[in-house]
């Protein structure tokens, strides 16, 4: 029986999505990427699952395009066919419907480095090391990276990336927002599992509806943002359980007080 690359489970209402071959570092290849986004549809139809985590087994997160398999020789239509994978799994997480959490640990290159980028939230280990090598191996980024990439950390810090293919590491990554918060390796896990606890006891309408909305609103203009946030606000309101969310909320306030 073939080894799955990538692997879905679940920890309460968190979805766990595993890249998989670590004696490779999650190095990308055509089966990762076929089993990536078989495990994403698996995600999106998981009706338990609120928030989803993205991490990679072993030493690393994933090293990126695995040269190995690349430098043994590929067919012109197998880089269309992984070109169209990998922009897939970007069309994938964006109709996630949920939260997305890397966890990332050793290595984020090049299209690993993207994968992260595409999920909501990035939480990495002291020894994580994020950038793009594509420059110096005669390739481009190619799953959005230049977009999201531009949108984390500017134009100019985006372009000297890309350019130079200098790594950046995890406390660097924090301070020009790669990265949201750095924790030791141990803890990795257990600070992503406690942060989409925290999310998971979020209504998953207004979760959904609020990731939309922050997505779009990065290219619309102010009255179509208000107009999108109206209405949205307006499905919530119309959900029947949306009363059981503010109720809880409201008892919550009372308790703080008592």
């Amino acid at each position: 029986m073939t080894k799955k690359t990538v692997l879905y489970s679940r920890d309460g209402n968190v979805g766990i999505i595993t890249l998989n071959r670590p004696e490779r570092l999650n190095a990308i290849n055509g089966g990762l990427l076929r089993d990536f986004i078989e495990q994403l549809e698996t995600a999106r139809e998981d009706k338990e699952a609120i928030s989803v985590i993205l991490t990679g087994a072993g030493r690393a997160f994933c090293a990126g395009e695995d040269l190995k398999e690349s430098s043994a020789g590929k067919s012109f239509e197998t880089w269309i066919e992984e070109t169209d994978g990998l922009q897939e799994i970007q069309r994938m997480i964006m109709s996630l419907g949920k939260p997305l959490i890397a966890a990332v640990q050793g290595y984020a290159l090049g299209g690993g480095c993207e994968f992260a980028m595409s999920c909501d939230i990035r939480i990495a280990t002291e020894d994580a090391k994020f950038g793009f090598p594509e420059t110096e191996v005669g390739l481009t980024v190619t799953t959005a990276g230049t977009k999201l990439l531009t949108q984390i950390v500017g134009l100019g810090k985006a372009k000297e990336l890309v350019f130079t293919g200098e790594f950046v590491d995890a406390h660097e990554a924090l301070r020009i927002g790669l990265a949201n918060k750095v924790v030791p390796a141990e803890m990795l896990i257990d600070e992503a599992l406690g942060m989409a606890n925290k999310i998971g006891e979020k209504s998953p309408l207004a979760l959904k509806l609020s990731r939309i909305a922050i997505e779009q609103g990065l290219h619309s203009s102010f009255e179509q943002i208000l107009e999108i946030e109206a209405n949205h606000l307006l499905i919530c309101i119309s959900a029947q359980n949306q009363k059981e969310f503010m109720e809880k909320k409201l008892q919550k306030m009372k308790k703080s007080r008592e």
